[in-house]
């Protein structure tokens, strides 16, 4: 069965109040719980007024006792912005928090102008991230004093000098799961070598929501591969995909959220997302072809290729296409937009989880 998830990075028009948007994200999460999504992913960024949440850890706080089921992830958890004893700290105590209803999503982060305002643009960013996982894992598994001295590794880890175990001094927390939480890293790119990575480390890929069909398509062997290179059996149902879809009960009414209203959310996304990718050199994810000129990538063409919309059948049926094209997956990861129309937007989520997905399921069980 492929469950269903939430993403949000969120994305939101810049003239939108703070304070509003921020009660919106909430809501949309509480919404995802009582209508049982599986998970709830919350992206970060320090210098984005499109991306405005700064801490994902914080906001997921937020919502524990306002939720009862739903899992609450970091989506991610930009491991360039802090000292892994600060991530791994932080990512327990939230862990025990939530009891256990925590998912720790990492990266490297992206925004070159969040890393230039800690004064870190200068850094080997993916070397960074892996010398910081390395650590929090490390931090996780070790008692005090620790004593985290890695080889080739940027962080040095200890409390010896200090250490006062008798009265809790020196000593850190760990996560309330055992060993640690779930950990998940989003891909970002075709044929990805980092999700051979995750399948060594046993961590979960979800395939960014950007991303062409095809490209998305070449993570699952790399990721098998990964697991197979220590002797695990890969698991489809550890392999997340997040999509850009909207439902509506017409398709008039889908067609005009999702792609020809210029108040759009979908639209305003593309509108961002080719943008920044652009500027980062990233257009790859959008072209039909790896040798297609940049020029050929276009908010308009992005739109096309990459919204799911319509009445339930045939967003049924276009899911069921998908599916066909990267093959199996263990869990459909709903991205969410602003809500230009609160109402359509909170439909649109209903229909995923009462309608869509049920369909879709019981299609590819009879397949079986």
């Amino acid at each position: 069965m492929i469950k269903l998830g939430y993403f949000i990075m969120p994305v939101h028009p810049l003239h939108r109040d703070y304070t509003q948007t921020l009660k919106e994200d909430r809501e949309a999460i509480i919404l995802c719980d009582e209508l049982g999504y599986h998970d709830a992913f919350v992206g970060e960024h320090l210098t984005d007024r499109a991306e405005p949440i700064t801490n994902s850890m914080l906001f997921l706080a937020t919502l524990i006792h306002s939720t009862k089921q739903i899992k609450l992830a970091t989506g991610t958890t930009n491991l360039t912005h802090t000292h892994p004893t600060l991530a791994a700290t932080h990512a327990a105590m939230l862990d025990h928090l939530a009891e256990g209803r925590f998912i720790f999503g990492v990266s490297p982060g992206t925004l070159r102008s969040d890393l230039q305002a800690i004064g870190r643009h200068d850094i080997d960013k993916f070397k960074y991230f892996v010398d910081s996982i390395n650590v929090i894992l490390e931090i996780w598994k070790r008692d005090p004093p620790y004593d985290i001295d890695l080889e080739d590794n940027i962080f040095k880890v200890s409390t010896s000098e200090y250490l006062h175990a008798d009265i809790g001094v020196g000593v850190m927390i760990k996560p309330y799961q055992d060993p640690h939480p779930e950990i998940v890293g989003t891909v970002v790119v075709p044929y990805s070598k980092g999700v051979i990575e995750m399948g060594k480390r046993d961590f979960h890929p979800l395939s960014a929501n950007f991303l062409m069909p095809k490209w998305v398509a070449t993570h699952w062997p790399n990721y098998a591969e990964g697991c197979e290179s220590i002797d695990k059996a890969s698991d489809p149902q550890e392999w997340r995909i997040a999509r850009n879809i909207f439902v509506a009960d017409d398709d008039k009414v889908a067609l005009d959220y999702a792609k020809t209203n210029p108040k759009s959310p979908y639209k305003f996304y593309y509108d961002q997302f080719v943008k920044k990718l652009g500027l980062a050199n990233k257009l790859g994810v959008f072209k039909h072809d790896r040798d297609e000129p940049d020029e050929v990538v276009t908010p308009e063409r992005a739109l096309d290729d990459l919204v799911i919309f319509g009445s339930v059948n045939k967003v049924v049926d276009e899911l069921l296409a998908f599916h066909e094209t990267v093959g199996d997956f263990g869990e459909l990861v709903y991205a969410g937009m602003d809500w230009v129309d609160e109402k359509l937007s909170k439909r649109s989520m209903q229909l995923m989880a009462e309608e869509v997905m049920p369909r879709v399921n019981a299609a590819l069980n009879s397949k079986k």
